[in-house]
């Protein structure tokens, strides 16, 4: 689905140096520009200072959380899918195949019915949380016989996470940087 657009990306000659600062937590210096950051990073930087603030935890749950990058690819790809977030999906499925999804594994991110049991509960917690707002008793016991404590808080956040991320650029009208195959 594509959202109307209501903010652009911020032009490259209104980035100053609070702006390459805000991306500092995500992203390295030579790639704190607008073809290096893209259309979310960009766009985020009409308010450098809600950036700053946001992109450390973001940063965290794409790269620091105790997950592996295949359940947090599942997790990230169910949400989005679900929020239809054509932006979102679309950097992430090569995300997702780098870390070891196949193309048969995306289809079922898609449907909702994954042959990895694991997969099928992150999509279950998905699931849940994205229509009850909490993740039901009977996922939550499985969820921790198949994970720490500390993968299951995780988890939680990055599904918070990438929603809250899903609603910003759909409500912003954030557009790919390029034609793109969306969610299909």
């Amino acid at each position: 689905m594509i959202h109307p657009l209501r903010l652009t990306p911020l032009p490259d000659v209104e980035w100053d140096d609070e702006s390459r600062a805000a991306l500092s937590s995500l992203i390295p210096a030579e790639r704190a520009n607008v073809r290096g950051a893209g259309n979310v990073l960009s766009t985020m930087l009409r308010h450098p200072a809600l950036t700053a603030a946001y992109l450390p935890f973001n940063a965290y749950l794409l790269t620091a959380s105790t997950l592996s990058p295949r359940t947090r690819e599942v997790a990230v790809l169910r949400v989005v899918y679900r929020s239809n977030c054509d932006y979102l999906w679309t950097h992430h499925v090569p995300l997702a195949a780098r870390a070891g999804l196949t193309t048969a594994d995306i289809d079922g991110i898609r449907s909702g019915h994954c042959a990895d049991s694991t997969d099928q509960l992150v999509i279950q917690a998905v699931d849940d949380l994205t229509t009850d707002a909490t993740i039901n008793q009977h996922t939550w016991d499985q969820l921790c016989d198949n994970l720490t404590h500390q993968q299951c808080m995780d988890l939680t956040f990055i599904i918070g996470g990438y929603l809250l991320l899903a609603l910003a650029v759909n409500t912003f009208g954030i557009q790919n940087e390029e034609p793109a195959q969306g969610r299909r």
